[in-house]
């Protein structure tokens, strides 16, 4: 996020990515503030998708899924043709303060909310799309919307009801050969060693 972008192994890892012409992108989500300050006053330079030097960045609307979709289609084929990394830096918004202990109101004030959710939400956004060029009624989205809710909260009360994975299946999908089965190490370490996995 744009509260950690200024940090040194940012730095480190985008230089050795340019040297190495490593396939990389380095995305960053600027949600105006890196916990409850401003970007103005946490960075020199707020314009992140220029903070690779000479690796190209190109900065993305993050509230407009067709425009994050293009962009990291984009930066993707870029990456992925032998060209080296890229900076994409993610235009959004937190409408909620940055953890439960974070209000959000004490940095900024409820009308630049409101003002943000009423203009650029990415959601309302979709819906308006959705009616104007591809003849949906707002009487299907909100069945739609309904049906999505009913089968998130379904999906809830599953997992609620449900006994906690074994911890060997932390591992599963991380380490595979190369057929794509599970190949875990012999030794994993957890915090507490003797939690550790082979230990």
């Amino acid at each position: 996020g744009d509260g950690a972008a200024n940090q040194g192994q940012i730095a480190e890892a985008a230089n050795m990515s340019m040297l190495w012409k490593l396939p990389m992108l380095f995305c960053i989500e600027n949600n105006q503030y890196g916990m409850g300050t401003s970007i103005s006053r946490s960075s020199s330079n707020t314009e992140y998708y220029t903070m690779g030097n000479v690796i190209p960045g190109i900065k993305i609307d993050g509230m407009n899924v067709l425009s994050v979709r293009e962009g990291v289609k984009y930066a993707k084929d870029y990456a992925a043709s032998g060209n080296g990394p890229m900076f994409l830096e993610f235009s959004t918004y937190r409408y909620h303060g940055h953890s439960m202990s974070d209000p959000g109101t004490t940095y900024r004030n409820r009308d630049e909310i409101n003002a943000m959710r009423a203009t650029r939400d990415p959601i309302e956004h979709v819906k308006k799309m959705l009616i104007e060029f591809c003849g949906a009624t707002e009487d299907e989205l909100k069945s739609i919307e309904k049906d999505i809710r009913g089968d998130v909260a379904a999906a809830c009360d599953r997992a609620k009801a449900s006994n906690p994975p074994p911890v060997d299946s932390l591992i599963d999908n991380i380490y595979l050969d190369s057929n794509g089965k599970n190949d875990p190490p012999a030794f994993i370490r957890m915090p507490a060693i003797q939690d550790s996995i082979g230990f």
